[in-house]
């Protein structure tokens, strides 16, 4: 639980990386089978950050 005084702090690069877990893992437990490569960088959007750069 966070302290009353309202000291909370937000790591935007770990929210960040917890929210692509989670979304990883719902993928690997909606699939038959292991996910290939190409499926995890749709999850994760590799080519949408490639795009960026």
């Amino acid at each position: 639980m966070a302290p009353v005084g309202g000291t909370a702090v937000q790591d935007h690069v770990a929210l960040a990386e917890i929210e692509l877990c989670g979304e990883l893992i719902i993928a690997a437990s909606a699939a038959e089978d292991r996910l290939s490569l190409e499926s995890i960088d749709a999850v994760l959007r590799v080519a949408e950050e490639r795009d960026r750069s």
